[in-house]
């Protein structure tokens, strides 16, 4: 049995996470994406996002190294790294009337299927519960989707974000009601 430790990721993780997601990436995409597709996402779609860190709202799960991570945010980006930054990020969300977001999913390949994206997924939803959000929000990529449909998300929208070279990536909105 696996003894992996989940805690709220910092700064100092920024470097182990910069290697986690494309290994992730390329490893678990590669049913649903191109290469190229692939290699089009990293760094924009598909990247570390150290405003959630500052936030307080970005998890790692680690073993003797980080296997997984993910978070959750009070802002309005659905998705995106630091170096895609498509909607001021000081603007927030208002619990009364948005749903908050779920974002930045990524497991080591060699540690799928062992419980690390549900246990995030269940920490980010307790996080936002107490935060005062009665909804959650997420953009899936087409093979996280089954996960997130086994807990309760609803797709409500597909579509395809643009990438470099003419490129698009075919994603999922999904939303679940967490009152």
């Amino acid at each position: 049995m696996l003894e992996w430790k989940l805690r709220l990721a910092t700064h100092k993780d920024i470097p182990a996470l910069h290697e986690l997601i494309p290994r992730s990436v390329h490893h678990l995409q590669k049913d649903h994406y191109s290469h190229d597709q692939i290699e089009g996402a990293l760094g924009s779609v598909f990247g570390v996002d150290s405003q959630l860190i500052r936030d307080g709202t970005y998890f790692v799960v680690e073993d003797t190294s980080i296997i997984g991570c993910g978070g959750w945010s009070q802002r309005k980006l659905l998705y995106g790294s630091d170096q895609l930054r498509s909607v001021d990020e000081s603007c927030l969300l208002d619990a009364k009337y948005d749903a908050a977001r779920v974002r930045a999913f990524f497991v080591d390949p060699n540690y799928v299927r062992k419980g690390i994206g549900t246990a995030i997924l269940r920490a980010c939803e307790e996080a936002i519960i107490v935060s005062g959000y009665t909804r959650a929000e997420l953009v899936a990529t087409l093979t996280g989707e089954p996960l997130y449909a086994a807990y309760g998300y609803i797709a409500v929208e597909r579509y395809d974000i643009e990438l470099a070279q003419g490129l698009a990536l075919p994603v999922v909105r999904m939303l679940k009601s967490l009152s």
